[in-house]
């Protein structure tokens, strides 16, 4: 066993003396109030691109929607908006039927093509359901397709489904676009 290594190690301080200059940990008080703090590597960064400048506050800027931004030095105030207006309830597109395809819109997640095969069949005969869903989960995406026998059958499908009551939901239902009227539109 070496000499130096007794068990215990002996405390020396890292690089520097544990005084110096006769002072202690602690400053004058004083001293320190007659020092300017040095800036951190980051505060010199972000005062150097515009950034607030050691606690000086910025004056509020007005955005785009005319609401004013205060910079975070200066605490928020919550200004009391005024209240907004109800949105206005959107028309959907009424599409004129000239397929026996239906488009049925506003319909209820928990709605399944034996119910809308079910419904529509009160009116005609029904081809086809189709309830559009995600691909990942199976989940109603809120629509679905209907094809009816005939046109006339679809013509009377929408007068007397639209606007009806169907599993707590009013339907939307109308002519589906076709694909010439999708190309139109874009």
């Amino acid at each position: 066993m070496n000499s130096h290594s007794n068990g215990r190690r002996q405390r020396q301080g890292r690089g520097r003396s544990r005084r110096r200059g006769g002072r202690g940990r602690f400053q004058d008080q004083r001293e320190r109030a007659h020092t300017p703090k040095q800036k951190t590597f980051w505060q010199r960064i972000v005062s150097f691109f515009g950034g607030n400048d050691g606690g000086q506050t910025k004056p509020a800027t007005q955005s785009r929607n005319g609401e004013q931004h205060h910079s975070q030095a200066q605490p928020q105030q919550r200004e009391a908006r005024e209240p907004r207006e109800p949105r206005p309830q959107r028309k959907p597109e009424s599409i004129e039927v000239t397929s026996p395809r239906l488009y049925v819109g506003n319909l209820s997640f928990d709605a399944t093509e034996s119910d809308l095969f079910e419904l529509f069949n009160g009116v005609g005969h029904v081809q086809n359901a189709e309830v559009v869903s995600y691909r990942h989960n199976q989940r109603s995406k809120g629509f679905a397709f209907v094809s009816m026998q005939t046109i006339d059958e679809a013509k009377r499908a929408v007068e007397e489904l639209h606007d009806k009551e169907f599993l707590g939901r009013k339907l939307v239902v109308s002519g589906a676009k076709s694909s010439e009227h999708a190309h139109e539109q874009q």
